[in-house]
């Protein structure tokens, strides 16, 4: 399939690997619309895309501001889903209920909200690429939250491909990405941590953003896998 006059909205599309996979997107003839909860990220993000891509913005917590959202956007041909707050590693001690609930809003609750009220306006043919991660898999300490958030995006993913058929709902299950999720350390410590992440895995490095964005282009595609979550992690899981 080809994503050529395709509509295209990407949550979180205005940083990382949203913004990757709208440039991505953009290059092969799509119309990406990016999608962020601050006015200023639409306008950085509109500026270092191609003439013809589309912005708005959204508060996930608002049921009136997604509805607003669906009215703004109209139809759209495929969804990637990939909003996101900085990633903290958060021992148990310090994971309270309000912690956790916040850590989900955004990410799974989020998800799960924008999806209900877009599927209607997607047509069989198109598809859902929702965000996971190897922590589902394969833990750290200090992960608990992101591991279980990875886990439900997958649980997630398998349910709706089965309950939205025939319209395709897959998951991407990055790796250490160097990207803005990291960005609640320093900058030392994020090269410390690319480096040592990076001497471990197989390929020799951490990934990029655009090594992500193709696997929701190829989610998009592709029009026979649905309910598979696509790892692409240099090979953290085999190590």
């Amino acid at each position: 399939m080809t994503l050529e006059h395709k509509r295209i909205l990407v949550v979180g599309g205005t940083s990382g690997i949203g913004l990757a996979i709208a440039s991505a997107v953009a290059r092969r003839g799509a119309t990406p619309i990016v999608v962020s909860r601050r006015q200023g990220s639409v306008d950085r993000a509109l500026a270092s895309l191609p003439v013809g891509t589309e912005g708005s913005t959204v508060d996930l917590s608002d049921q009136a501001s997604i509805a607003a959202l669906v009215d703004t956007v109209g139809p759209v041909d495929h969804l990637a889903f990939t909003a996101g707050e900085p990633l903290e590693l958060v021992p148990l001690a310090d994971l309270t209920p309000d912690r956790i609930s916040g850590f989900f809003q955004t990410r799974y609750i989020g998800a799960v909200t924008v999806v209900r009220a877009f599927a209607p306006r997607i047509p069989k043919d198109g598809s859902i690429t929702l965000t996971s991660g190897t922590a589902a898999t394969r833990p750290g300490a200090g992960w608990a939250l992101g591991a279980s958030v990875c886990g439900a995006m997958n649980g997630l993913t398998r349910a709706l491909a089965v309950e939205l058929a025939p319209i395709r709902v897959n998951a991407v299950s990055p790796g250490v990405l160097r990207s803005p999720l990291w960005a609640s350390l320093s900058e030392a410590d994020r090269e410390a941590m690319y480096a040592q992440a990076g001497a471990q895995l197989p390929v020799g490095r951490v990934g990029e953003v655009e090594d992500a964005a193709l696997a929701y282009v190829y989610a998009m595609e592709q029009q026979h896998a649905t309910g598979t979550i696509l790892t692409v992690d240099g090979g953290t899981v085999l190590v």
